[in-house]
């Protein structure tokens, strides 16, 4: 470990990183869908974000945009990389592998193709803790961590000294192990934070939630202000201990169930077949992870694998006459226009506008678990996110043009 002074600069992916003058606390708010008619705004307009209005006029607070697809951890991954998914390869939740030939989820940390921010700053002596809400996520962001405080609320009740760099997490937080499935989740996040930071001196913490009640509620729905509210308090508590709060999403979310309640729903492998025969295309839904009863592995993102590569350009055309289809792609474009690695990636990406989300076959998605309206994300339609930092920064940071929120630990550390 190479340990330098706090006014040496931290180089990682080509980016350059100042050390954090305090606590700097950075949360992914998973699909937190920003803008006027969105749950920041709404919560504060409808009374549920006290501080959150309390620090209008006296921090940053823009709407940026996510890497595609607009996923769970497609995102987490260039935020904490500072890279897009052509660089740190993680490019879905789940994907078809050449090596083996097999669906595999994109979960395990050997998929990482570069080092993250975390370990840039560890190297140099800094103290990390990251807490996220699922265990799929903490071998990705943990990659070659040795001394971080890195764990996950779903599994904190067997966080070790050996893998996590911490134990009795459950005493520590006084609340009992949260459903998967619920808020308390990522309630877990940010109290097992609080705790940590009166008891330790951490450089970095990074908090990334669940989307559960963002999957459940629009905004300004009795479920999302209550999730809102309970947020508001602890960036309250968070700004009381002197930390230096900067916020963003993975990814926004887009309702696709129309007034009368039926779903618009594409299911592709069924037309492809229908269209084409059974065994030209394969189509694979990237949402899909071990937590799909929120969203039935329905997304706005699918890739395509087909047998005839010949076929490419007339499958792509018929795929653009089908209504709820926004942008159809081939390999090489999507490299170019979506920045994807070239070896993770289908012939064709597929991706539905806003208001539709796309499926595999209608017998491969079980729906009888959706008790709300159905509410999810992948496409460009769900791009927009959420960028907070609770101080007034630079303006010179205008000159990057859209932000991204990837950019997140750019701004928070390096403009004052």
């Amino acid at each position: 470990m190479i340990f330098m002074t706090k006014t040496d600069k931290i180089s990682v992916n080509g980016k350059s990183y100042n050390w954090p003058t305090k606590p700097a606390v950075v949360i992914c708010l998973d699909g937190s869908e920003p803008g006027p008619k969105g749950y920041i705004d709404t919560a504060i307009r409808m009374g549920f974000m006290p501080f959150m209005k309390s620090m209008i006029g006296k921090s940053t607070y823009e709407i940026g945009k996510c890497a595609m697809p607009s996923f769970t951890n497609v995102n987490n991954m260039s935020i904490v990389t500072g890279t897009t998914p052509d660089i740190h390869g993680i490019c879905g939740n789940f994907f078809f592998n050449p090596d083996d030939g097999k669906e595999t989820l994109m979960n395990d940390d050997s998929f990482l193709r570069v080092s993250t921010i975390f370990e840039a700053f560890e190297n140099v002596g800094a103290k990390i803790c990251i807490i996220t809400a699922k265990e799929k996520l903490r071998k990705l962001l943990g990659k070659n961590l040795k001394n971080a405080i890195c764990f996950s609320s779903e599994k904190a009740d067997v966080a070790n000294l050996k893998n996590n760099r911490i134990e009795n997490v459950l005493e520590l937080v006084k609340k009992p192990l949260p459903e998967v499935y619920s808020s308390d989740l990522s309630e877990f996040i940010f109290a097992s934070a609080v705790e940590i930071i009166k008891k330790e001196k951490i450089d970095l913490i990074y908090l990334s939630t669940t989307d559960y009640i963002q999957h459940k509620s629009a905004p300004g729905g009795d479920l999302a202000n209550n999730f809102y509210h309970m947020l508001d308090g602890y960036l309250s508590k968070f700004y009381e201990l002197g930390c230096e709060i900067s916020l963003t999403a993975d990814h926004g979310m887009k309702g696709k169930t129309n007034d009368d309640g039926s779903l618009n729903l594409i299911y592709l492998q069924d037309e492809l077949d229908k269209k084409f025969g059974k065994d030209e295309c394969n189509v694979v839904c990237t949402i899909t992870d071990p937590y799909v009863v929120h969203h039935g592995a329905l997304g706005g993102f699918v890739n395509i694998y087909t047998k005839n590569k010949n076929r490419v350009n007339d499958i792509m055309n018929y795929i653009k006459t089908i209504e709820g289809i926004e942008l159809v792609l081939n390999k090489e474009d999507s490299v170019r226009e979506l920045k994807q690695p070239m070896d993770r990636i289908g012939d064709i990406i597929v991706t539905s506008n806003e208001k539709y989300a796309i499926g595999k076959k209608k017998s491969d998605h079980d729906l009888s678990q959706l008790k709300e309206p159905l509410r999810t994300h992948g496409g460009l339609g769900e791009t927009d996110i959420p960028i907070f930092i609770s101080k007034k920064i630079d303006e010179s940071y205008k000159s990057k043009g859209v932000l991204k929120n990837y950019d997140i630990f750019d701004l928070a550390l390096n403009y004052g």
